[in-house]
């Protein structure tokens, strides 16, 4: 493979992320709710949100979409360079498509009902256009050792700001708590509209300071692959990767007990714990998919993962589930309760791809 060309795995890997949150994830709670028990339980828990401290199945989409972009960005710095783009030219890039997934993020929470008093300002668009926009420019401006320690810098000065500072408006309440920590403080007095927990946002402005770093470790992932690519084979490539895994579960499990594995806040440990599964998820693609190439498989990841963004925002403009009930209502009245559950859910799912597959075949995919 040359060193411009881009990763096939990414697309397969972004579409593989995506699925449960086109309705995967609430088709594997109904299948589960087929046969109760504590296996299917367990499972069906992995489907949502760690409440505040933990970790499930569901943290892993945000940060892993965040850092396949990472991944994407050297590959894609070297083709513009390749076509003679300058660094001006390729700053502004940069700058538009960070205010254009901003912007997307607003609109995404409600911008055009016009009611600026309870829009919510932060996004998941938002922090992952700001966190990877800041880490393109320091990709852009700094080497790989300068990286590493600024990423760390950003991590302890974080770390230790989020442990040792609580919210001075709210008396007694632990600075890792969701009522006293730090972050909610900024988001308060800095955040106009709504706040997504009234008083404390997960996407809001200090907890994307260390989701930066998410992105760095793409960054720093995917200029691996890149620049090894002529003097390393694609299997030891794997097993780099695999070990970086293993070494990143090992700093998460070290930090947890000292500052615990926090989505919300986006804690080391979060972003050490998600990087791990990351890289390793990457790793698994990378070396099914760009190294033996069995691709035969990935075609349905794909066309999830090539257009992205237009179903993350297609989901919350369209109501599919009516879509779905439309097709599959009748169906699923003829059933008991847990088994329409679960024709409603997986008619949610085919509803969405199909209209991606359309857009696929019709070469339409949204480019930001």
């Amino acid at each position: 493979m040359k060193p411009s060309e881009r990763l096939q795995s990414l697309d397969a890997l972004r579409g593989f992320d995506m699925l449960f949150i086109m309705g995967f994830a609430s088709l594997v709670v109904a299948v589960c709710g087929l046969w109760p028990n504590a296996v299917t339980d367990s499972i069906a828990s992995q489907m949502g949100h760690a409440s505040w401290d933990g970790f499930t199945h569901h943290d892993t989409i945000f940060p892993l979409f965040l850092f396949i972009a990472g991944v994407s960005f050297p590959f894609s710095l070297s083709k513009q360079r390749s076509l003679g783009l300058s660094t001006g030219t390729i700053y502004a890039k940069i700058v538009r498509r960070a205010l254009t997934l901003v912007l997307l993020g607003v609109i995404y929470n409600g911008l055009f009902r016009l009611d600026f008093e309870n829009l919510r300002i932060a996004s998941v668009l938002g922090r992952i256009g700001l966190a990877w926009g800041i880490a393109a420019v320091l990709y852009l401006n700094f080497g790989v050792k300068a990286r590493i320690a600024i990423a760390a810098a950003i991590l302890v000065g974080y770390g230790l700001l989020s442990a040792l500072v609580a919210a001075p408006d709210v008396a007694g309440a632990g600075p890792l708590t969701r009522e006293g920590c730090l972050a909610g403080y900024v988001d308060r007095l800095l955040l106009p509209g709504k706040l997504y927990g009234k008083t404390f946002d997960p996407e809001g402005l200090l907890s994307t300071v260390p989701a930066v770093v998410t992105a760095m470790l793409g960054m720093f992932t995917g200029e691996f692959v890149r620049r090894s690519e002529e003097r390393t084979s694609g299997s030891r490539k794997t097993l780099w990767m695999a070990a970086g895994a293993v070494a990143l579960l090992a700093l998460a499990l070290c930090l947890d007990p000292l500052q615990p594995i926090n989505k919300k806040l986006w804690t080391p440990a979060f972003v050490f714990a998600a990087g791990a599964y990351s890289l390793g998820m990457f790793a698994l693609f990378y070396y099914i998919i760009d190294v033996c190439q069995w691709r035969r498989w990935t075609y349905f990841f794909k066309v999830i993962g090539v257009n992205s963004i237009t179903i993350y925002m297609v989901q919350r403009i369209v109501r599919v589930s009516y879509t779905s009930e439309f097709f599959f209502g009748g169906l699923a009245s003829k059933l008991s309760p847990e088994a329409a559950a679960v024709v409603l859910s997986a008619g949610y799912v085919a509803v969405c791809w199909l209209l991606l597959w359309f857009l696929d075949r019709k070469k339409i995919y949204l480019k930001i």
